[in-house]
């Protein structure tokens, strides 16, 4: 494309935008817009613009900014693109077969999950969520073992002031309560539910993460409680199968063991 169909505005926007992610967190917007070669009121109203869409947010000191979980929101929707649905749609589909249970991939979306990925076994009692549902990510397995592995800072500013519906009386209803179940899935690996968002329905759901370590979506299984809770065999099972399956679509994506989850926390607490 030549110069003039370029739109200046937006070339100073992404040009804000590649300057924070280089590690300037904009704490002196006078400096910043030398840097830049922007006027300091023009990039007052781009930072403002940014910070509105979601794109950038404050820093955890509140003085300067970093890059935003709306950036990360589009970034995981370009990364879950059809070659990576290619990638774990046959993994969803040997899960789905082997265990009799739904299989879905999902990606965070503010504060939704979305389904961008399913399998159903061959049964008559399936999953009737379909690619494209959105649904609350602290009451799924899905949403919640992605923010688990999330920066504990960065769940808080996602959820600061949101009233928590509580989809059956085991959701978890107020940030406390969120942080807490949060703790209790990293721990675990896995996030399991039963009846957490559907009477009857359990689930359990493993972290997937990308080339750079960082958590990027997450797989499940979901069915009647009674397929999970058999015996403790079949239950054991079935959270190995999906922790499996997680891992091999993680290293499909890039994603090395060499740096485990607790290391990657770390790196980006």
């Amino acid at each position: 494309m030549t110069q003039s169909y370029t739109v200046p505005p937006v070339e100073r926007a992404f040009k804000v935008l590649r300057h924070i992610a280089a590690g300037d967190d904009l704490r002196n917007i006078a400096a910043s817009a030398r840097d830049l070669s922007i006027s300091r009121t023009t990039l007052i109203r781009l930072v403002a613009t940014l910070e509105a869409e979601r794109m950038i947010e404050r820093a955890s000191d509140s003085a300067g900014y970093k890059l935003g979980l709306g950036l990360a929101g589009l970034a995981a929707q370009a990364l879950f693109s059809a070659d990576v649905v290619q990638i774990s749609d046959p993994v969803l589909g040997e899960l789905a077969e082997t265990l009799g249970l739904s299989a879905h991939f999902g990606v965070l979306e503010q504060r939704e999950v979305l389904y961008v990925a399913r399998r159903t076994p061959n049964l008559h009692l399936v999953s009737n969520v379909r690619i494209g549902s959105r649904l609350p990510a602290h009451a799924t397995t899905l949403g919640r073992i992605i923010l688990a592995y999330m920066p504990a800072t960065d769940v808080q500013r996602l959820f600061a002031g949101v009233r928590l519906k509580a989809a059956t009386e085991k959701t978890p209803a107020t940030l406390p309560a969120l942080m807490r179940q949060l703790e209790t899935d990293r721990a675990a690996g896995l996030a399991w539910s039963s009846s957490h968002y559907e009477q009857g329905i359990s689930s359990v759901a493993a972290p997937v993460f990308g080339h750079e370590g960082h958590v990027v979506g997450a797989i499940n299984v979901t069915g009647p409680t009674p397929s999970f809770e058999a015996n403790a065999k079949r239950t054991a099972a079935i959270g190995t199968a999906v922790r499996d399956a997680a891992r091999r679509i993680s290293h499909h994506l890039g994603y090395s063991e060499d740096r485990t989850p607790t290391q990657i926390l770390r790196s980006i607490r």
